[in-house]
């Protein structure tokens, strides 16, 4: 009985997060040009930015140019589940960059989540520990928008991402996206 109370309490939980999104953000995105899911890419991102209004900021295109020139690190402020479907090229993740920070040398370290509040948050906490982390501007979502490669696992170019829920599901179209539902997230 106590597991039947459990699953409907997890039930209405999942309903009440899917109200509170707001139908527009569940069902518009399959609706949306291309150019409209990467203006709400960074119109979200915008409104997420007052969080962390002291952390330095990288479009997609200085980070790409960084990329091609050797002089980037990327890190990956997302759940090794989410990392598991694509990355940037070459990107470290939390755990490894907290191990040994200092050994990145001169590159520049571009932190990058789905769209960029987690690893803005990271940036900005680790900032008060004297570390200087840049916040790729709408994250994984700009960038491929901005015509940036993901990976695989194996290192093989993707092109699935994971959009960590409905209400960021704003990938261009040629992108298959991932998801994790509601209970996968808390167990």
């Amino acid at each position: 009985m106590t597991s039947h109370i459990w699953y409907i309490s997890l039930s209405v939980i999942a309903v009440i997060t899917l109200l509170a999104s707001g139908p527009q953000d569940l069902m518009a995105a399959e609706m949306l040009s291309d150019e409209q899911k990467k203006e709400r890419v960074y119109s979200i991102y915008t409104d997420y930015k007052k969080d962390f209004p002291a952390v330095e900021d990288i479009s997609p295109q200085k980070a790409i140019d960084l990329w091609q020139q050797g002089r980037v690190i990327f890190l990956d402020a997302r759940k090794p589940e989410e990392m598991a479907v694509s990355m940037l090229p070459g990107a470290i993740s939390k755990k490894q960059f907290l191990q040994n920070p200092g050994v990145y040398g001169d590159r520049t370290i571009v932190t990058y989540c789905t769209i960029s509040y987690r690893s803005g948050i990271f940036a900005r906490d680790l900032a008060k520990e004297g570390s200087n982390l840049v916040n790729l501007t709408g994250g994984i979502l700009a960038w491929i928008h901005e015509g940036g490669k993901v990976y695989d696992q194996k290192g093989q170019v993707t092109n699935r991402v994971h959009v960590y829920g409905d209400r960021w599901n704003y990938a261009p179209d040629r992108y298959e996206t991932v998801t994790f539902s509601l209970l996968e997230k808390i167990f």
